[in-house]
């Protein structure tokens, strides 16, 4: 089986984007993560498809597989490579899109400049809806890992975040916490794992443990959950660049009931074909 594909990124964030609107692209989690192996597959943090519209007043079925083989739900950055993808593939010439996806449906912006403006919709903030373990609603949460009790922001971008305060994203312990968080029983589903360091009321600079990646070099969903939980935690205001390892991304939350917007880059990388 020969497939075309797009290796695109957003802020390093890297994917293997398929047209599955013109060929069949039928994937199992073994093929997955021969694809993201970065030895001997193409190498990628996700796995995009863009799939036949589902629903009347939608344009494309957007899926996420993760590195690991697991199906997901959400992924920001690639969401925004998903609409410089059927733009460039020629299957679609609008500048505005509305995707569905395992859970809701988003509404992604070309912009003038290149960029991507991404509705994320509602962060959900209610434990049972993250999901996450735990009897009421709080801006912070404590969690026992191993022999360290951690403070932490719990919410759901479509996807299970968890977001740490730290002192210094350079020195945060982000592959071992991270791989602790991610797994913890508290999750039943697993979470990303975000480290916050605040730089002023408008700036963050965020490292994300990705669950079933590790640490990405950025994280859409992963940005827009720091920015909710700095908000919920009187510590933001609704306008804030994100600094990622890979780059920045600009978040606007008005709080409440109203969606997350997420804008930043989306890079074509080199196009190609696999032998699955």
């Amino acid at each position: 089986m020969r497939l075309r594909f797009s290796k695109m990124h957003g802020l390093g964030n890297d994917f293997v984007v398929f047209d599955a609107v013109s060929q069949d692209v039928p994937l199992t989690p073994e093929l997955v993560r021969k694809i993201a192996d970065r030895r001997f597959g193409i190498g990628c943090d996700q796995v995009l498809l863009a799939e036949p519209a589902r629903d009347l007043g939608v344009d494309f079925h957007y899926r996420i597989y993760n590195a690991d083989g697991g199906e997901v739900a959400q992924c920001g950055n690639g969401a925004r490579c998903l609409a410089r993808f059927v733009l460039d593939q020629g299957l679609s010439d609008k500048q505005e899109l509305i995707v569905s996806t395992a859970l809701d449906t988003m509404r992604l912006v070309m912009r003038s400049d290149g960029q991507v403006r991404v509705n994320m919709g509602r962060p959900r903030l209610e434990p049972s809806n993250v999901p996450f373990k735990a009897t009421v609603r709080a801006p912070r949460y404590r969690l026992l890992v191993a022999d360290t009790e951690v403070e932490i922001g719990a919410v759901s971008m479509g996807n299970p975040h968890a977001v740490l305060q730290v002192g210094s994203v350079g020195v945060a312990p982000v592959e071992t916490l991270g791989a602790a968080i991610e797994g913890h029983a508290a999750f039943p589903e697993r979470v990303n794992v975000g480290f916050m360091e605040i730089v002023d009321r408008n700036h963050i600079q965020l490292r994300v443990f990705e669950r079933g990646v590790g640490e990405t070099l950025a994280c859409g969903s992963g940005a827009c959950a720091a920015v909710v939980c700095g908000r919920l935690q009187a510590l933001l205001d609704d306008s804030v660049t994100v600094s990622l390892p890979g780059g920045d991304l600009e978040i606007h939350w008005s709080g409440g009931e109203q969606p997350v917007y997420l804008t930043g880059p989306a890079q074509h990388v080199f196009d190609g074909y696999i032998d699955l």
